[in-house]
């Protein structure tokens, strides 16, 4: 991936769990990218380069709760299969970690792609005031 990811999609999801996955951000996902359970209720979609980064971090956890977040991970982790229109289904188990059920926001997020609720990603980005973006900033020196 040579470009971050990043950009805001909105799109519905049918009855059957699919939705049109963002052209954009599939082109720089790759054709067979991961999908997965994420923090805050959503799902984490990486392209395989940024998967592979990710589970060899992932498996150097040890104890208890480590084997517990890799099982976690890994036994919600899914290849993405798009279909001509660029749909994407999401497992029921998926679908229902991160209450997915027909308005969907997509967001780039650097090195992954983000699936929300719209409702859902609404409300978590709400909760991020421009004074704490611009103590971040600070603390980075921007």
């Amino acid at each position: 991936m040579n470009m971050p990811l990043m950009g805001t999609y909105n799109h519905t999801m049918d009855a059957k769990g699919r939705m049109a996955f963002p052209n954009k951000l599939r082109e720089q996902l790759g054709p067979d990218f991961v999908i997965t359970i994420g923090l805050e209720g959503c799902l984490y979609a990486y392209s395989r380069e940024e998967w592979e980064k990710f589970t060899e971090k992932l498996s150097t956890l040890t104890g208890a709760t480590g084997k517990a977040a890799i099982r976690k991970f890994a036994a919600n982790a899914i290849i993405a299969d798009c279909d001509k229109q660029g749909r994407v289904l999401i497992p029921a188990n998926l679908r229902e970690h991160a209450a997915l059920d027909h308005d969907i926001t997509v967001i780039g997020n650097i090195n992954r792609a983000e699936i929300w609720d719209s409702i859902r990603y609404e409300e978590q980005d709400s909760k991020f005031s421009d004074e704490e973006l611009s103590a971040v900033l600070e603390e980075l020196a921007l």
